[in-house]
C-alpha cells in the first residue's frame, strides 16, 4: 500500500547495529539485486555469501534489510525493516551464479591451520613493506586476458568483491567492468571475468572465472527460446557430464508438473540448453508503450536455469545458476475501431481496442474542441470502459447525431452524410506516455435543405448574404478573387467584415477589392461584378452560383482649369493579362504617376505629352490616348500576348470665358477671440447593422430582432459640433427590459468608462479614425455587445431590451476624473465597483430572482434612449 506508483525505495543493509545504505555500486559489489515492475512491484535478492550476511558455519545464513520509503517528498517516510534466516545445504565444490547486476563465483577452499602454520614457518617469508589482508586475500590477478595485477584493497575500491568463509573463497565482479572482457560461445555471447586470488602466505594461488550470458535469446510472436551454451568453454577445458538441469521462474525452481501447466520447456541439445518460454506466461507481465506516438507491448519475465555438472576423471562438482531477465521486443497492437452504429437510431456507437490493463482514456479530440471523459458523460456521449478476465480491456463511447460537435456534408442534393472524426487521446501508465489513436465514422440519411444567396448593392459596395440550409454552414464558399477562384478564407472573411450566426452569415465586398471585377467603364461610372460559389466540401459539387453586377460612381477624367488633367485607366475583364504598368500617353516617356495590377492614374499639363487641340466652334478639345507602347522593348515584358488597350482622355474648354473675381485685404488689428455663449449640443445614439458602422437603423426599423449572442454594434456621437477641444466619454452604460431607464431589472454595461468585469462577455470598444463622414473621431465612441436577455427563475424573459448610457463631454485640455479618457485609469475604476455586481439597484433578494441568459434564440431590440451631462 506505500510502495504504491510514484513513490521512492531505498534500501539499506543491517548489519548489526549499523545501517548501510546500498547503491548501485555496492549491491553489484556485495550481492544485491533488486528487480521492479513498472507499477512499483519490488522483489529483493540477497547472495547467501554476501556482504552484510551473518554467516554460521556456511550453513544458516541471516540477514536483514531496512525498506525506506517515501510518498509525498523526502520528508515523508515511513520504514520497515525485514529479517531473514535461511539454511543451504550441501554446496558444490564450486558454485557461479549469473545474477542481474553481479556475476559471483565461490570455491570450497578449507585449509588446516597447523599445516598453515608449518608451512609459514618453514618455507613462507613476505617483505616487511607488504600488507596482508585480515581475510587471508593479499593480491588478485585479472586476466583480460592480459594480466593486471591489484592489490585487494585496490579491487574493493574499482567495485570488485572479494572474501573468505570458513569454507569459501567468494570472488564477486559487477558487469561492464574494465577487467571484464566478452566472448562467443556456441554462438551466445558471455561476459566473463578470470582472476587468480593470491593468499596471504603468498605460496597458495586460486585461479578461478566465471562466464554468464548477455544474449542467445530468440523470440517469435508467441514464444521465447533462451539458449544457454552446454560447453561453456571460459569455465570447462575438458568434457563434462551434466549431472541436473532446472528451471525457474524469479529464482525459485519449478517442478515438472508447474512445468508443464504453464508450457515451459527444458531440453538439452548437443550443443544448448535450451529453455521455451511462451508469450504472456502468467509469471510474466506485459506492459504498454507508444514509442512515436503508436500503441506497443513487451512481454517481461525472468527465467532461472540451474545446472549441475562434473568434470570427467574428478570428483569436484560446479552448480552454475543464471538469473536472465527477458523483455521480448517492441510489438505493435494497433487499436482496432469497431462501428456498431444503427442509422435508424441516429446514434454512433463506436467500440475502441484491445488494450493491456496500464492504458488509460483520457479525453477525446473532436472536430472542434477537446473533451474528458467526465465532460463526454456529461454531454451524453456516454463512454465506458470495459474490463475483461485477461485484464485487457476496451473502450466505447455513444454520440448522437444531432450533437454539434458530428460534421455534416452531401453527396447529392438529398442526402445528409454524418461524419464524427474524432482522436482519442489515451495515456500509458504509470510513465505518463501518452498516445492518439484517430477515428472517423459515417453514416447517411436523406434530409437536405440547400443554402441561398442574396445580394445588393450601394454607392461603394457589394452586400452578399448566405442562407444556411438544413446542414447549416457545412459548405465551403469561395469567390472569384483576382481573377482566379478562392476559398473565402480567415483573410478574406476579415478582409470584407464578415458576420455569421446560426442562420446566415453576411459578408460586405468594396467594388474595388479584388474579389470585383469590372466589365465596363464610362466616364462617370464603373459597372463592377463580384461571383460567388457554395461547394459541398467533399466532392466539390455546385450546391449555389451566384453573381451580381452593379455600376458604381467613378469618374475617370477630370480636367482643371489651369490646363492640367487626371486621368484613371483601369484594367477591365476583357483584358485580364493587361499590366497598367506599362500604358503610356502618346508620348511614350509619359508614364504613369501610380500603377498597380487593377489602375494606372496619370496626371499631365494640356501642352505636352503629345496632346492634340482642336477648336469647334465656341469649343476648344484637347484630346490625348492611354495605350500601350509598340515597340521591341515592352513587347518581352508583356509577355506572349499583348492586349489590346485604348482609352481615350478629351477635354472641353469655352472659348472666350473669363472668370472674374475680386478681393479685398486689410490688416488685422487684433487676434480673433470667442465669447462664451449659449447654445445647444446634441448627442445621439445608434445601432449599426454591422460593425462597419456605415448602416444605422432608423427609428422605424425598431424593434430590432436579434439572435442571442450576436453582436450588437452601438455609436453614440456629438453631432452639430466641430470642436477639437471636445471628447466623448461613456461613463456608464445599462439594459433594462423597460423603456424608463431607472426600470428594475438592468444590467450594467459600463461601469465608470470601463467595461463591467462581472460579464462573462465583456463590452468591446471600437477604435474610431477621420474619414468623409467623421471629421472629428474624438466625438464618436463606439462599442459592441454579445445580444442577451433576462431570466427570472429559471424562466426566458423573451421581451424587449432597452440600452441607455450617460455620456460626459470633455474638455481636453483638462483630463481629469472621468474626463482622463475611456477607461483609462484602471485603479478609479477598481475603486468605483459596485459591490452587489452588475444587477443595478436591485436588493440580493430581488437580484437571485434575475440573471443575464446568452444562450440561442432571437430577443427584440427596443430604441436606446441616451443622458449625457458636462
Amino acid at each position: 500500500k506505500t510502495l504504491a506508483v510514484g513513490s521512492q525505495l531505498e534500501i539499506d543493509a543491517i548489519d548489526g547495529t549499523d545501517i548501510i545504505p546500498l547503491s548501485h555500486t555496492l549491491a553489484a559489489q556485495c550481492g544485491y539485486s533488486i528487480e521492479s515492475d513498472p507499477w512499483g512491484n519490488t522483489k529483493v535478492f540477497a547472495s547467501l555469501l554476501g556482504c552484510y550476511v551473518d554467516n554460521q558455519a556456511d550453513v544458516v545464513f541471516t540477514f536483514g534489510l531496512r525498506l525506506r520509503m517515501y510518498r509525498d517528498g523526502l520528508s515523508e517516510q515511513v520504514k520497515h525493516d525485514v529479517t531473514e534466516t535461511c539454511s543451504y545445504s550441501p554446496w558444490a565444490s564450486q558454485e557461479i551464479l549469473c545474477d542481474r547486476n553481479y556475476m559471483e563465483m565461490h570455491f570450497f577452499f578449507l585449509i588446516h591451520v597447523e599445516w598453515l602454520h608449518f608451512l609459514s614457518v618453514v618455507t613462507i617469508s613476505f617483505p616487511p613493506q607488504v600488507a596482508v589482508a585480515p581475510n587471508g586475500i593479499w593480491k588478485m590477478t585479472f586476466h583480460t586476458p592480459d594480466p593486471k595485477v591489484m592489490l585487494l584493497t585496490d579491487a574493493q575500491r574499482a567495485g570488485y568483491g572479494a572474501m573468505m568463509t570458513q569454507t569459501r573463497l567468494v570472488i564477486r565482479s559487477p558487469y561492464n567492468m574494465a577487467e571484464t572482457y566478452s566472448v562467443e560461445v556456441a554462438g551466445v555471447p558471455m561476459e566473463v571475468v578470470s582472476v587468480s586470488t593470491y593468499y596471504k602466505l603468498g605460496s597458495l594461488i586460486v585461479d578461478s572465472a566465471a562466464a554468464c550470458p548477455t544474449g542467445g535469446v530468440v523470440f517469435t510472436d508467441k514464444v521465447i527460446t533462451w539458449h544457454v551454451p552446454r560447453r561453456i568453454t571460459p569455465l570447462i577445458s575438458s568434457a563434462v557430464k551434466i549431472l541436473e538441469t532446472h528451471m525457474g521462474i524469479y529464482g525459485q525452481r519449478l517442478d515438472k508438473t508447474k512445468m508443464a501447466a504453464r508450457h515451459y520447456k527444458l531440453s538439452v541439445t548437443e550443443s544448448h540448453v535450451v529453455i521455451e518460454i511462451p508469450v504472456g506466461s502468467p509469471d510474466g507481465y506485459y506492459k504498454s508503450h507508444a514509442p512515436d506516438y503508436a500503441y506497443h507491448i513487451t512481454y517481461t519475465i525472468e527465467p532461472m536455469l540451474e545446472l549441475l555438472w562434473r568434470a570427467e576423471n574428478t570428483q569436484a562438482d560446479t552448480r552454475y545458476k543464471v538469473l536472465f531477465p527477458i523483455t521480448t521486443p517492441l510489438m505493435p497492437r494497433p487499436p482496432h475501431v469497431i462501428d456498431n452504429t444503427v442509422h435508424e437510431q441516429s446514434v454512433f456507437d463506436i467500440l475502441l481496442g484491445i488494450f493491456l490493463h496500464d492504458v488509460e482514456l483520457m479525453n477525446i479530440t473532436f472536430t472542434t474542441r477537446v473533451l474528458t471523459v467526465a465532460e463526454c458523460n456529461a454531454r451524453g456521449f456516454d463512454v465506458q470502459e470495459h474490463h475483461f478476465a485477461n485484464g485487457s480491456k476496451t473502450f466505447s463511447i455513444r454520440v448522437p447525431f444531432s450533437d454539434e460537435l458530428v460534421l455534416k456534408r452531401n453527396p447529392d442534393p438529398l442526402t445528409t452524410v454524418y461524419v464524427l472524426p474524432l482522436v482519442f487521446g489515451l495515456l500509458v501508465l504509470p510513465d505518463q506516455t501518452p498516445f492518439p489513436h484517430p477515428a472517423e465514422l459515417e453514416a447517411s440519411r436523406e434530409d437536405v435543405v440547400l443554402p441561398t444567396i442574396t445580394g445588393s448593392c450601394d454607392q461603394e459596395n457589394f452586400y452578399f448574404s448566405v442562407k444556411y440550409g438544413s446542414q447549416q454552414d457545412n459548405f465551403q464558399t469561395v469567390m472569384l478573387h483576382a481573377g482566379s477562384w478562392r476559398e473565402l478564407d480567415i483573410e478574406l472573411a476579415k478582409l470584407y467584415s464578415l458576420t455569421d450566426n446560426s442562420t446566415h452569415f453576411s459578408i460586405v465586398v468594396p467594388f474595388t477589392a479584388p474579389a470585383a471585377a469590372f466589365e465596363l467603364v464610362h466616364f462617370k461610372s464603373i459597372r463592377a461584378r463580384v461571383d460567388l460559389l457554395l461547394l459541398e466540401m467533399l466532392n466539390m459539387w455546385q450546391l449555389a452560383d451566384f453573381s451580381l453586377a452593379c455600376y458604381f460612381p467613378l469618374t475617370t477624367t477630370e480636367c482643371y482649369a489651369n490646363g492640367t488633367v487626371t486621368a484613371l485607366a483601369v484594367k477591365v475583364e476583357s483584358v485580364s493579362n493587361l499590366n497598367p504598368e506599362y500604358l503610356t500617353l502618346r508620348d511614350q516617356s509619359c508614364k504613369p504617376a501610380f500603377s498597380n495590377d487593377r489602375f494606372a492614374f496619370f496626371s499631365f499639363k494640356l501642352n505636352s505629352c503629345g496632346t492634340t487641340r482642336t477648336f469647334f466652334d465656341n469649343v476648344m478639345v484637347y484630346e490625348n490616348e492611354i495605350a500601350l507602347p509598340y515597340n521591341t522593348g515592352q513587347q518581352s515584358r508583356k509577355g506572349p500576348f499583348t492586349p489590346e488597350y485604348r482609352h481615350t482622355i478629351s477635354c472641353y474648354y469655352l472659348l472666350n470665358y473669363t472668370k472674374t473675381m475680386a478681393f479685398r485685404a486689410s490688416p488685422r488689428s487684433t487676434n480673433p477671440v470667442a465669447d462664451p455663449g449659449v447654445g445647444h449640443l446634441v448627442v445621439q445614439i445608434r445601432l449599426s447593422q454591422d460593425s462597419s458602422y456605415a448602416l444605422f437603423y432608423h427609428s422605424g426599423d425598431y424593434p430590432v430582432e436579434k439572435y442571442l449572442r450576436q453582436p450588437l454594434y452601438f455609436e453614440v456621437e456629438l453631432m452639430q459640433s466641430t470642436d477639437p477641444q471636445i471628447e466623448v466619454v461613456l461613463e456608464n452604460c445599462w439594459a433594462t427590459l423597460h423603456k424608463d431607464r431607472t426600470s428594475l431589472p438592468s444590467w450594467d454595461l459600463i461601469i465608470d468608462g470601463c467595461e463591467n468585469p462581472d460579464d462573462l462577455y465583456l463590452t468591446v470598444f471600437h477604435p474610431v479614425v477621420a474619414d468623409t463622414r467623421i471629421q472629428v473621431p474624438a466625438h464618436i465612441k463606439r462599442f459592441s455587445i454579445k445580444m442577451f436577455t433576462f431570466t427570472k427563475d429559471d424562466a426566458v424573459l423573451k421581451e424587449q431590451l432597452f440600452v441607455h448610457c450617460d455620456a460626459v463631454l470633455c474638455d481636453t485640455t483638462k483630463p481629469d476624473g472621468i474626463c482622463s479618457g475611456q477607461c483609462a485609469n484602471a485603479l478609479r475604476y477598481a475603486n468605483s465597483l459596485r459591490p452587489t455586481g452588475s444587477k443595478r439597484g436591485l436588493s440580493a433578494a430581488d437580484a437571485s430572482q434575475y440573471k443575464k441568459q446568452i444562450s440561442s434564440g432571437p430577443v427584440l431590440l427596443s430604441d436606446s434612449n441616451l443622458f449625457w451631462k458636462i
